[in-house]
């Protein structure tokens, strides 16, 4: 029904969109037939305007030959005028009345003359000015054909585009509608095949309801006649019962003790170098002790750092115990993670060694700084490399106390409640992330320090490599710290869920004992369970009962 609701939405959006085009194509089409007609009435203009310019050329001709004509008969006058003159000299005396007639004959020729050439100039003005007004007229009117031409081109560019794009969406829209009719018809078998199968199920629900609920009645009727005791009653009986055990969750585990002890090894190994990089440092300068005594201070801070290995090895040991103890056949919980304990207890012992060696560090900074080859910047990064040197000892601290809180279920669970489980795992994500950003400042520091000394007149190729070395270590350090708090934080879920595993029907283990006899029982049930296997259960039944009849006649 919602796929038929859709295609029908999808429908009528498409008869909208459909009536909207055609709308559209029909006013395109409308102005471009408007501009075609007027285009047709332009060029119906521009032939009646070159049938004038021709109808003028043509009085222009007839007025040029008719000026031609007068000016040969002006010529012919004047002619005929001056023959007259000369002869009208000769008979000056005799041909008074002649020479009257002459001139008015003469005086109106020259005005008939006259009159023929103001026509002339007034019939070759209008000319010109006809001619002016056609070329302009012609001129805008094709320069309007144009316009109108490259208008009614852009009209048809348009016409059909939008008919390319109304025909790619009908066949777009063909296509969908056959994939959307093909979808109904195999929706409408799946929930065929659905209904037909939530029949069956009902029917085996159905089934299986009556025969767990006869079951029910039988095992209720056997623990009413053959229990005598039912230890899930009592918290403290039921701590001793062995939970159901989930494979996968402790596969889990496992794999996450396995990535920690990784991230674990390589925190020790930078540790360990940077200790020992640290301790080479301090005997080459200021004052190199291949060539001159070193301070009395830096003798006692060299030979402390020389003991880091009894100190730093141990955590590895430690997480490789605890990484070992969670297997696949163990219920691991903060009860039962008895090898927590040992790694506190390294933890306790390595941050006990830094709070050892954090005086003499930060002196050690401060003789430096006395040194005649400190300059001032070399001092500032002094200054803030004690100020992280405290910072690095007091996370290490916090990590100590909120790991060795996570021990105490294993040795004296009176000591945390169950309730803070979980604050305490938050304190111990937020500890790691303050260690990578503790350890993120050491790097930014230290490598502006290296920088420095690595400029100074009097630094030794020894000093350079060295100072690398802390750096390459101090480097690691921060990485390390960086993976293994996001770690931590990534699978902090995990972490937390793992409190409440306990028995059934119970809500906790009372305490690390409960949690030893409860692992003891386990294997015990294991071993009973490979023994039934092995002997067969009809063998166990007929040994069952012959034991129960031995024991009835002892009775007696």
């Amino acid at each position: 029904m919602a796929a038929a609701a859709e295609l029908q939405g999808k429908y009528q959006k498409l008869a909208q969109e459909y009536s909207k085009l055609r709308a559209q194509n029909q006013v395109l089409k409308k102005g471009v037939v408007d501009e075609q007609a007027n285009s047709a009435a332009l060029k119906e203009q521009l032939k009646m305007k070159d049938q004038s310019l021709r109808k003028l050329q043509q009085e222009m001709d007839s007025l040029t030959f008719r000026n031609q004509q007068l000016a040969k008969r002006v010529e012919l006058l004047q002619d005929e005028l001056s023959l007259n003159e000369s002869k009208g000299k000769k008979n000056k005396k005799s041909g008074e009345p002649t020479s009257q007639l002459s001139q008015e004959q003469k005086n109106v020729f020259d005005e008939d003359l006259q009159k023929k050439i103001e026509e002339n100039e007034r019939l070759h003005i209008q000319f010109v000015e006809a001619d002016e007004q056609h070329k302009r007229l012609e001129a805008e009117l094709r320069n309007r054909l144009e316009v109108l031409e490259m208008e009614a081109a852009q009209h048809q560019a348009v016409v059909d585009g939008l008919t390319w794009k109304y025909m790619d969406t009908i066949e777009k829209l063909q296509s969908d509608k056959a994939k959307l009719e093909i979808k109904t018809q195999t929706l409408e078998r799946e929930a065929k095949d659905c209904r037909v199968r939530t029949e069956e199920c009902q029917q085996q629900l159905k089934h299986l309801h009556s025969d767990l609920s006869s079951r029910l009645k039988e095992s209720l009727h056997i623990i009413s006649e053959k229990v005598p005791f039912n230890d899930t009653r009592s918290s403290q009986y039921n701590a001793l019962n062995v939970p159901l055990h989930s494979r996968r969750r402790q596969l889990k585990l496992r794999d996450l003790a396995g990535q920690a002890l990784a991230f674990v090894q390589d925190l020790v190994t930078a540790l360990l170098n940077f200790h020992t990089y640290t301790e080479q440092r301090v005997q080459i300068f200021p004052i190199d002790s291949a060539t001159d005594t070193i301070s009395p201070l830096n003798q006692k801070f060299a030979q402390y750092l020389h003991e880091n290995a009894s100190y730093v090895r141990p955590l590895e040991e430690g997480m490789l115990q605890l990484f070992e103890s969670i297997t696949e056949d163990t219920v691991t919980v903060l009860e039962t993670t008895v090898k927590l304990k040992s790694f506190s207890d390294y933890l306790t012992s390595y941050v006990c060694f830094l709070r050892k060696i954090l005086p003499y560090q930060l002196k050690s900074l401060e003789e430096e700084c006395e040194s005649s080859l400190c300059t001032a910047a070399l001092r500032d990064r002094n200054t803030e490399l004690q100020s992280d040197m405290k910072k690095l000892t007091a996370v290490f601290e916090k990590l100590q106390t909120y790991i060795s809180l996570l021990a105490l279920p294993s040795t004296k669970p009176d000591r945390l409640l169950r309730t803070n489980f979980s604050s305490v795992f938050t304190y111990i994500a937020s500890s790691l992330h303050g260690f990578h950003g503790v350890m993120k400042d050491i790097c930014k520091h230290y490598n502006q320090k290296a920088a420095l000394e690595r400029e100074l007149p009097t630094a030794t190729q020894k000093l350079i490599t060295t100072n690398d070395c802390i750096l390459s270590s101090v480097v690691a350090l921060m990485n390390g710290a960086g993976k293994i708090a996001s770690f931590f934080t990534n699978n902090l879920d995990c972490f937390t869920a793992s409190q409440s595993y306990g028995p059934q029907g119970g809500v906790e283990f009372i305490n690390p004992l409960s949690a030893e006899c409860m692992l003891q029982y386990k294997k015990k049930a294991v071993a009973y369970m490979k023994l039934l296997k092995k002997v067969g259960v009809g063998s166990w039944i007929n040994w069952r009962s012959k034991s129960n009849l031995d024991t009835q006649q002892r009775t007696f």
